[in-house]
């Protein structure tokens, strides 16, 4: 899989080398101002299926919706790294705060990246809860995202 550039109109699927079979998937067109286009291209030693064509375009819509929850966002101006780790131990921190009414605060975690890290401590539960409450809602609005790229996948634009 590779991101590659041509024409706005590049067909989406495309017999490359009939003498070797060789066929290519496209998929994410992005149009270009000056009329060019980049898009996804996977090269296949055979003709796809409609389920494998969808297959590989939702492993890399999964891809990139995992990205985007991974390292897609900020709190305080400060990039916020969320691994499933760090889910799980901001999660942990925010339930037992709830739990004991702010009585396990304050508690501090580390943002940023390792070479320009920034300390955040969490002296209140509201202080806490905005934190908690904002990463839930952007990682699911990039789930959000990443179902509705994957359920408008038009197989009738990759008839060959």
């Amino acid at each position: 899989m590779k991101r590659a550039q041509g024409s706005l109109e590049v067909k989406l699927l495309e017999c490359v080398n009939p003498i070797k079979n060789k066929w290519r998937v496209r998929w994410d067109v992005q149009e270009h101002d000056d009329g060019t286009a980049d898009y996804m291209e996977a090269e296949l030693t055979h003709k796809p299926t409609d389920e494998e064509i969808k297959d590989l375009v939702r492993k890399w819509y999964n891809q990139q919706t995992d990205a985007a929850i991974l390292s897609g966002f900020s709190y305080e101006g400060a990039s916020v790294w969320l691994s499933q780790e760090n889910q799980y131990n901001y999660k942990a921190a925010y339930d037992l705060a709830v739990q004991t009414d702010g009585k396990t605060l304050p508690v501090t975690f580390k943002f940023g990246t390792d070479e320009s890290p920034v300390y955040r401590t969490f002296e209140t539960l509201d202080e806490l809860a905005d934190f908690y409450t904002k990463a839930v809602k952007h990682i699911q609005e990039m789930l959000e995202d990443g179902w509705k790229n994957k359920d408008v996948i038009d197989l009738s634009k990759y008839s060959a």
